[in-house]
């Protein structure tokens, strides 16, 4: 190493001035947009950060969501026609304690299908119906819901198999950046 230090971005020493590449004349600086340019250009003044129509999967989770809450309505019918028939043949079978004893768990496992039949129809209409104008908690109940629709149709796996398909979409289309970008966007 030698002293004192000399610059290493210098010429080096004995090098004729003007020797190597051309000197290219000074490019008059353009002054930078702030957040660099668009890719096609100008930026288009139409184009707005948050969605004004709602995007397609959003809308088809929305539909999914009243189909569920249709075949609900199904399961709910014959829900309460099955009730109805266990307690007519309790009514009509003999007053031994065994036979009454497997009509009243038949009876409470039906009210309690009955029961979550419900608020999972309630559910699903008041969420496919907040969509338009919901927040982040339509969003976020949505989630519950698909999580919780697929739950229950595990339970009931042979005949719980479209509830199982369609909680599942329900739960993509509303986790996708388009349906965080709909329930996120300013509400006037």
């Amino acid at each position: 190493m030698s002293y004192p230090h000399q610059n290493p971005y210098g010429p080096p020493p004995g090098q004729q001035p003007g020797y190597g590449y051309p000197q290219q004349p000074q490019q008059p600086q353009q002054p930078m947009a702030p957040y660099g340019a668009y890719p096609g250009g100008a930026m288009p003044a139409a184009q707005l950060p948050y969605p004004t129509v709602m995007p397609g999967g959003v809308k088809a989770a929305r539909a999914m969501l009243f189909v569920l809450a249709g075949l609900n309505l199904i399961g709910l019918v014959l829900a309460v026609a099955g009730l109805g028939s266990v307690s007519k043949a309790s009514h009509a079978a003999s007053s031994s304690y065994e036979d009454m004893s497997m009509f009243n768990v038949g009876k409470g496992l039906l009210i309690a299908a009955i029961v979550v039949i419900v608020v999972f129809t309630v559910a699903a209409i008041t969420l496919a119906a907040q969509f338009g104008n919901g927040g982040k908690g339509v969003r976020i109940g949505t989630i519950v819901f698909g999580v919780g629709n697929i739950l229950v149709s595990f339970a009931t796996f042979p005949f719980g198999l479209v509830h199982t398909v369609l909680g599942i979409l329900v739960l993509v289309f509303v986790s996708k950046d388009e349906g965080n970008a709909w329930f996120n966007r300013p509400r006037y």
